[in-house]
């Protein structure tokens, strides 16, 4: 089977793959605000 073609052709392959983009994607977001926030913050 053509993995490819599975991921084009099951929307329940896509949708749990573009989900999971989402979750790493805010997971990075707010890892990156917080270590902003941590190094600009006063003291």
């Amino acid at each position: 089977m053509n993995i490819w073609h599975e991921f084009l052709n099951d929307p329940v392959v896509f949708i749990s793959f573009a989900g999971l983009a989402i979750v790493v994607g805010l997971c990075i977001f707010y890892a990156v605000y917080f270590i902003y926030k941590i190094e600009t913050a006063e003291e």
